[in-house]
């Protein structure tokens, strides 16, 4: 059973708007410590065989130049990659930018995601709660991953009710982020609120119980 509570605390998350060469980028970024080596967890987030048993199959030329394509979701290059410290990749598109960088703390890894796009496909800060609470559901899996949990169906487990709540949650939280980061007015956030709500928890009611046919 997930501990919603003391998973959704353990991620730092955060939303700006900056200054980019082509015009001004949103960004999303969450951080989150894995007691692992920092070469294990590189390992389970390259690796094609350990990837879809927390995350999703991936296909491709997985190589630095290369190219991938998860399975049911986005594909993209592969602008960078230095084991076991930095990726770097489109994700969707050209001008949507995913960077995972790893850092030894000890005996334990920090990982930080970034995921940036432009501001005319992310309309403000608000944008953040179309992409941040499905990055906030890999990080999770990830740590049950890490520490040993087995998944079956990491999909199936994103879907079930369960997982639905921590979406549900999750989306509030990065709606409080957004809000805190001045970087979106309150109409365009309640109004990504709810697509988030419908695209994350679409079988949960308001109360975050399931809907009653």
């Amino acid at each position: 059973m997930i501990d919603i509570a003391s998973q959704l605390k353990a991620i730092h998350r955060e939303v700006s708007r900056l200054p980019a060469a082509s015009g001004e980028t949103v960004s999303v970024r969450l951080r989150r410590e894995y007691p692992a080596p920092v070469e294990d967890v590189w390992d389970a987030v390259t690796d094609p065989d350990r990837l879809k048993r927390w995350f999703l199959p991936i296909s491709g030329d997985l190589r630095a130049g290369g190219s991938f394509q998860l399975e049911g979701n986005a594909g993209g290059d592969i602008l960078t990659c230095e084991p076991p410290r930095l990726l770097k990749v489109t994700f969707g598109g050209p001008t949507s930018l995913v960077e995972l960088r790893l850092t030894a703390d000890g005996d334990d890894t920090v990982l930080e995601l970034e995921h940036s796009v432009p501001i005319e496909i992310a309309g403000s800060g608000a944008g953040a709660l179309y992409v941040g609470p499905g990055w906030d559901g890999a990080v999770m899996a990830l740590a049950l991953f890490v520490a040993g949990e087995t998944i079956d169906d990491p999909v199936a487990t994103a879907n079930s009710v369960r997982g639905q709540e921590f979406s549900r949650q999750s989306v509030h939280a990065w709606r409080d982020v957004v809000g805190a980061s001045g970087t979106a007015g309150p109409d365009e956030i309640a109004a990504a609120t709810e697509v988030s709500l419908a695209q994350f928890a679409p079988d949960l009611g308001a109360a975050g119980q399931p809907e009653q046919p």
